[in-house]
């Protein structure tokens, strides 16, 4: 279970970033290469080619070769929609502090 934990608490520190956040985005709905994710991001080169390293190490995102282009995509094409589902939780649990505190 520790292991799972740590993990865990990695993964979200990777994904704590917002450019690295923004990067996850992009790649959710379909592999990219770097090029790509410049144009989507508005990112520099070498900014994204940093935080593709971290995600990688993280083993967040994962590669393929084609030709001359590397493509990047999630490792867990699922976890898009859990953080999109994480993202609900919190917004719930904001509208009933919200709610707490108008009391």
């Amino acid at each position: 279970m520790v292991g799972r934990i740590e993990k865990l608490a990695k993964i979200f520190k990777v994904l704590g970033d917002y450019n690295r956040l923004g990067i996850v985005m992009v790649i959710s709905k379909a592999s990219r290469t770097v090029t790509e994710i410049i144009n989507a991001t508005g990112m520099s080169q070498t900014l994204v080619s940093f935080h593709l390293r971290v995600l990688r190490k993280a083993e967040v995102v994962t590669t393929r070769r084609e030709g001359p282009f590397i493509y990047y995509s999630l490792t867990n094409p699922s976890l898009m929609d859990n953080l999109n589902d994480l993202s609900n939780i919190i917004n719930n649990a904001g509208s009933e502090m919200e709610k707490i505190l108008e009391k």
